[in-house]
Order: C-alpha cells, then structure tokens, then sequence
C-alpha cells in the first residue's frame, strides 16, 4: 500500500504523518498556499473553497469546488487538488481572476481566493452554455450563481463579483484544467494512516467497525468537521466511506428509486435528474452548493438532527433505509430510524447504505422551510407534504414530515388522517391547518419561540395552497 499522498496543483504532496483531525486548509496552508482562508471553520463563508477532480461520467472529471476547513487532509490521498494559486498568479492569471480583477470583485482580498475557485468550477461546468433568456441567478452565459451561495464577501459587495460571472466566456480548448476534465478521476485508493482509514469496499468497512466500534465514520464531513473545528472533538478511530463503490450506485425501477448513502447531494441531484420533484424542492435550500458538493444522504440522516432538511422530506416519501454491519442486512423504516434526540437504531459497526423510496411519485409536493435567510441557513421550522390525488381529487395518501418541532424529525400523522380521504380544496386546507397546528412538541431556542414555529405549522398547508393557485392561474 502506497504511503498516504496528495496532488496538489500538479505537484505530488506526501500525507505522511498527518493526524486524521488535521483540515485540507490546515494542510495546505502549511505548504504554503495561503490563498485558502479560516473564516467560520464550518462551512459557511467558502474562504476555504479549493477544487478537487471528482468522476463525472464515463471517463470523464468534474473540477468540483469544496470546504477545505471541514475534509480531513488524509480523506484526500490519492487524489487532486486545485487552489487559488494553482489557478493562475501574476502576469498569467486565469480568466476568472482576471475578470474578477479589472470589474472590482475584489477589495479587502480575504474571501477572494474562495470566491475565484467556487467560480471556476462552475467556468468548467460542461453543461454550461449561453441562453438567451438570462433570470436573476442565472446570466447569459449560462453561469449559476448559486455556486458561489456558500461564498460571503463582506467588502466588496456581490454586484462586481456577478459581472465578473457573466462576463466569462468558455475555456479555451488549450487550458489544462479543462482539459484534464476529459480524462478519468483518480481513482480510489486505500488508505491506512495512524487513526484513519479508508478501505475498498463495504466488507472490508464493516470489518474495520468490526474491529474499532468506537470508530467515527466520515463521508463528506460536513457534521463531524464542524464539531473538530469548533469543540475540539478527536476521534480515536475515523473510517472514511465517501467512495465505497456499494454506497455509491442510484438505481430507478418501476417500483423502486434507490440512492446510495455515500452519494453526496449534488451527486444524487444530478443523477436524479428530477425523477422525484419532492427533493428537488429541497436541493436549493439545503445549505450552499459547497456544502452539497460534500455532504452526503446518509451522513444527513445518521447524525440524527432534529432540524436536518434531507429527513423531513424523506418521511413524506415513506422512506426505508438499507442497513448493514458485519453480521449482516437489514431494512428499516425512515420512521423507526431515529429513537431519540441525535440517537438512531444503527447498532454497533452498522452502517446506512442506501434510501429507497417508492417510484410512484406523489402528484402534490411541497417543502417549505422557515430560516433567518433564504439561502445557507439552518431552519426553524421544515414541512415536508406529499399528497396522492385520485381522479375526483379525492386525497388517497398523504404524507407531511416535520423538522425542528421536536427532538427527531417526525410525520403529522394526526394531520395525514385529516387530509386523506377528503377532497383536496380550501376548506379541507383550512380544517387540516387547524390540525397542523398542534402536531410536534415545538420548543424555544435562538432560531424560534415555539409560539412561532407553532404559527409556520399553521400555515404551511394554507400555503401550499396559495401558492399552487397562484401557479395555475399563471398557466
């Protein structure tokens, strides 16, 4: 076995030696590239973002933009990073510093280096392409700004960072970044370290749990990196399945969606390709795309918060969930999943593999989450509602999950027995929200009284319905 290494802007970097809580950034930053930064530790400012070459298809790499803060530097061995000054430096600098430099993108400097590498993997996108019909968030050159959401700039203000966007063109066929995108990702390698590992396949994870029951597991390290950041949090043993090639696949049947625990969200949202509108209702709103680039579905679900976006929509879709550990399969209900306050079934050495959910998709789906900002927030109040309609409108099923009003995300039962069997119009609307209202054990903290997350239950189906009758009335 290879000793631990890195490629980072073209140069190999050896990981010998690296204790398994030390950050990509922390990494980096002591070979000297400082242009990655520690603003909040946690993922939120995008100081810290530098690329990586994840798979992208047959043969293919996709420049993806990360939080250095919160990936352990040994999660990646084996593979390639990018960073600001791998980009491009004075007097050759690469289009997106260049664009960012004459229109004023940049005044204090701090955040820029993470600014210029979530722009640039979204400048390599390889569907992106002009339109001619630009929005609000997407410009004329087909670039989304919603990639650089996990970027804050403090300074400059973000209308000379969106015109510096929009004015890029596409990569020349010459650049070496966009044509290292043409040939495979690197591939996966096993890693072993002082305190971390990584193995090849899921046996060989199981039998490592086996082997270290006090064990952390990390996938994208979106929880376990903020709480080593923040609390000082070590771990005495980290084993990563990010890449379990078992955790990794995405199947749709007729009568099964499945989607691998270890696929992070922007993965599944990609693959999925809208085959359940439900989440893709929640992709936008759940954090940064930074965050999704990493953050994964089974991560999301095994740390068991309360407030997570991912949980109440999955138990509007009658989520189960694949479980597996040394001794064997099993299959459990989302519902049965959690058993407490950040607490689950997941028995020693157990791991969640995959979700499944049912093919049929609901024909009304909302989810609707309450925060102090629009975007990269972590909310109150979350409600998740899927309604099957017969021919007469009559409701056959529904399903609402909840977030933030309890110590576990839990279903309105109470308010799916009220809806169903009844015709889906305003006055049902109204006597359900009556219903919605008191579901839960809404509590008071620094995000909402419980007085107020009480009024958003409230007025959840109420919206739902407004909002799809403004919808029609549009067609």
């Amino acid at each position: 076995m290879p000793a631990p290494d890195v490629t980072v802007n073209g140069q190999s970097r050896p990981l010998t030696g690296m204790p398994a809580h030390t950050t990509a950034l922390d990494f980096l930053r002591g070979l000297g590239l400082t242009g990655a930064k520690e603003g909040c530790a946690e993922g939120e400012c995008g100081a810290c973002a530098v690329l990586v070459a994840r798979p992208d298809g047959e043969g293919r790499s996709r420049w993806t933009a990360i939080n250095a803060c919160l990936v352990p530097a040994l999660a990646l061995d084996g593979q390639e990073v990018v960073t600001a000054e791998g980009l491009g430096g004075p007097g050759d600098l690469h289009p997106v510093q260049h664009e960012m430099a004459v229109r004023g993108g940049s005044q204090c400097g701090y955040c820029t280096p993470g600014f210029v590498c979530s722009m640039a993997a979204e400048y390599y996108r390889p569907d992106r392409a002009p339109t001619a019909e630009p929005t609000a968030e997407h410009g004329p050159n087909g670039f989304d700004l919603h990639a650089v959401g996990g970027n804050l700039c403090r300074c400059t203000g973000y209308r000379p960072i969106r015109d510096a966007a929009w004015a890029l063109g596409p990569p020349d066929p010459a650049d070496p970044l966009a044509g290292r995108a043409t040939a495979p990702a690197p591939t996966v390698r096993t890693t072993r370290a002082d305190g971390f590992a990584r193995p090849a396949d899921l046996e060989e994870a199981l039998a490592l749990l086996a082997e270290h029951p006090d064990a952390t597991v990390v996938a994208g390290c979106t929880d376990w990196g903020v709480e080593a950041n923040l609390l000082g949090r070590r771990a005495a043993y980290v084993v990563a399945v990010d890449r379990l090639p078992e955790l990794r696949g995405l199947t749709v049947d007729d009568e099964t969606v499945e989607i691998g625990a270890a696929l992070t969200l922007s993965e599944a949202e990609s693959a999925l390709a809208g085959a359940v509108p439900l989440l893709d209702e929640v992709w936008p709103q759940f954090a940064s795309r930074l965050i999704r680039n990493g953050a994964t579905l089974g991560g999301n679900l095994a740390t068991a918060s309360p407030i997570g976006d991912l949980p109440p929509a999955l138990l509007a879709l009658d989520a189960t969930l694949v479980l597996a550990s040394a001794a064997g399969r099993r299959e459990v209900a989302l519902t049965d999943f959690w058993t407490g306050y950040r607490t689950t079934v997941l028995g020693p050495g157990e791991l969640v593999v995959a979700v499944r959910l049912p093919a049929r998709q609901p024909d009304v789906v909302a989810f609707q989450k309450v925060a102090k900002r629009r975007y990269d927030d972590i909310s109150g109040v979350a409600v998740a509602v899927a309604l099957h309609l017969a021919d007469d409108h009559v409701i056959t099923r529904a399903r609402i999950g909840l977030g933030g009003v309890a110590a576990t995300p839990v279903r309105a039962r109470a308010t799916e027995a009220a809806l169903e069997g009844r015709e889906w119009s305003a006055a049902t609307v109204a006597a359900a929200a009556d219903v919605l209202r008191g579901e839960g054990t809404p509590m008071d903290d620094h995000r909402a009284s419980a007085a107020y997350r009480t009024a958003m239950l409230g007025n959840a189906l109420p919206r739902l319905w407004a909002e799809r009758e403004v919808v029609e009335v549009a067609r």
